[in-house]
């Protein structure tokens, strides 16, 4: 099997090709930077460092591919997307590019990473994937359009598409500009924790290993699950203000000293519309469709994690 992943040294794009190398398969590792070879690879391993915006870029990445992993962020993330106009060839185009690359009748396997917060304002909690779409942001918009674009090319028996739409994803990695890794590096550092108003607002955390491990499943099981779209979580929320301390604990046991602090600060200026809203998914789809299932506790991860970025 050839499998490519694009966007292979980014965050969960180094954890889904180090999960895919353990395979014996053909693997091509594509990203910006050289994505680094996983030790001890069973796989046939080729990177490039490619820029997948410049035309023919694409085409040239997927050539022969059975199956592609499109993991590929823009570099302004999901807070810079209404800002910035490049955005959407990033996180629309280069889909498009993969699929009007593949017109060979092979039809192959595409499995794309969304994000749960495509939703908008979740209508309740926890969400299943039956809700309506309600888009809030530029970054969510252009996801939920790169998804109907797979959508319609798998109808037209172009490839068979799926959606893996992600929660709060975390896990000890210098890629992980997300919340978790950036309050660490504060407790780290000594720094005060700071949680917006009483901090009750719920995430579902998911460990950068358990989402690797979907990405896989979902290669596994392409046929049964295609055309569609799935949601990936624990099914747990936790509040920010408990997961702060569960972190200024953590980082405490980790370095010896006393915990830092968790303070409320009031939401700055200019907050997403999806902020103060809990999110909290029912994963049970994705699992009984493949028998996937997150497999690290949040105290676990925390501590993989703190041993790595500490």
């Amino acid at each position: 099997m050839n499998v490519t992943v694009l966007g292979a040294s980014g965050f969960v794009g180094s954890a889904v090709t180090a999960a895919l190398a353990r395979r014996p398969i053909r693997l091509r590792a594509v990203a910006r930077r050289p994505a680094a070879v996983p030790p001890g690879a069973l796989a046939e391993v080729e990177t490039v460092a490619a820029d997948l915006t410049e035309p023919g870029v694409v085409e040239a990445a997927v050539a022969g591919a059975d199956a592609v992993v499109h993991l590929v962020l823009h570099e302004s993330g999901w807070r810079g997307a209404d800002d910035d106009p490049d955005s959407g060839r990033t996180n629309v185009g280069i889909l498009g590019d993969v699929v009007r690359a593949r017109r060979d009748g092979s039809r192959p396997v595409v499995v794309f990473a969304g994000s749960t917060s495509q939703v908008g304002p979740p209508p309740r909690v926890p969400i299943d994937g039956t809700e309506p779409d309600r888009p809030a942001t530029a970054y969510d918009r252009q996801k939920l359009a790169a998804e109907e674009l797979l959508r319609a090319a798998t109808a037209d028996g172009l490839v068979r598409g799926v959606t893996l739409r992600l929660p709060t994803i975390f896990g000890g990695s210098a890629q992980d500009r997300g919340v978790v890794a950036a309050m660490m590096r504060r407790a780290l550092a000594g720094e005060p924790l700071t949680v917006w108003a009483d901090g009750a607002v719920q995430r579902d955390l998911l460990y950068v290993d358990d989402t690797a491990d979907a990405f896989v499943a979902a290669l596994d099981h392409a046929d049964v699950l295609a055309g569609r779209r799935y949601l990936l979580g624990t099914g747990v929320g936790v509040s920010l203000r408990e997961l702060f301390g569960a972190i200024a604990g953590v980082v405490a046991g980790h370095t010896g000293r006393p915990a830092v602090p968790v303070v409320s600060v009031p939401p700055p200026p200019g907050t997403a519309a999806t902020d103060g809203h809990s999110m909290v998914v029912d994963a049970s789809a994705f699992r009984s469709a493949t028998g996937w299932r997150p497999l690290v506790p949040l105290p676990e991860a925390l501590r993989r994690t703190v041993t790595v970025l500490g």
